[in-house]
């Protein structure tokens, strides 16, 4: 069904993001990402004391690609 759409202000699209106007059938976006961490991170709430005296974050990571997402539906 046809929809009238005013007007559109577009500040920024991330390399991931998709941006659509109008009837669709179906939208995936593709994205990937690798993430290394130390000690005492991703941690969220209200009031969280982490004390760690020392972190280290060792990465060997051989692989030349990991998984590849091309053609993913």
């Amino acid at each position: 069904m046809p929809a009238k759409v005013g007007v559109v202000k577009v500040i920024t699209l991330s390399s991931s993001s998709i941006f659509n106007i109008g009837d669709v059938y179906h939208m995936a976006p593709k994205a990937w990402a690798k993430t290394f961490a130390g000690g005492g991170s991703f941690n969220t709430g209200n009031g969280i004391h982490v004390q760690v005296n020392r972190s280290n974050t060792y990465i060997d990571d051989n692989e030349v690609v990991d998984q590849t997402i091309v053609n993913n539906a």
